[in-house]
């Protein structure tokens, strides 16, 4: 399970994160928060770059970030800023490089719990109201992940890990050898 290349996407607070680190744990690989990568080249923060130069010059950080990521080619586990899956152009850049996404889809009661119980700044999640329209416009370019995982508030860390699993060893055909092909 290793070798294959695995981007986590979903909103804010869904556990990207979290869930990114237990798989490195488990499978034994790296695994890359690309909000910390991008933290330790800029030597600031996602939430400092936004509120200081916008999100338009964030996200060109964002995709650079991404793409040395992608091409150094060390970590197997990637999880993605919540907007990041977003940008049509981090979709084309994790295709080529052949990744399974899998989107961690968390109801937004449950995000919302998780991001306004932080004491993260979140300069595109201010208020509830603001939060649930950026969650409603994000649905429809999440589904476009390769996979779907449904996190409840019930579900531990080991629940999603194990879920994340169990899908990717389904979508091996018994004869592969361990590489999806990634939808265009």
């Amino acid at each position: 399970m290793s070798k294959r290349r695995v981007v986590l996407t979903g909103f804010m607070c869904s556990g990207k994160t979290t869930v990114a680190k237990a798989l490195g744990e488990e499978w034994q690989c790296e695994a890359v928060d690309l909000d910390e990568a991008i933290a330790k080249a800029e030597e600031r923060t996602s939430s400092e770059i936004i509120e200081a130069d916008g999100e338009e010059f964030f996200r060109a950080i964002e995709m650079r970030v991404l793409s040395q990521v992608l091409q150094k080619g060390s970590a197997n586990v990637i999880s993605l800023g919540g907007g990041a899956w977003i940008q049509a152009d981090n979709r084309a850049v994790i295709n080529r490089h052949n990744c399974t996404t899998v989107w961690l889809d968390a109801p937004f009661d449950l995000c919302w719990s998780r991001i306004s119980g932080s004491n993260a700044r979140r300069p595109l999640a201010m208020a509830r109201d603001q939060s649930r329209r950026l969650y409603q416009e994000r649905l429809s370019v999440y589904s476009l992940a390769q996979m779907r995982i449904a996190v409840g508030a019930d579900d531990t860390v080991d629940d999603v890990v194990k879920a994340i699993s169990t899908s990717l060893k389904a979508s091996i055909p018994p004869s592969s050898s361990g590489n999806l092909k990634v939808k265009p």
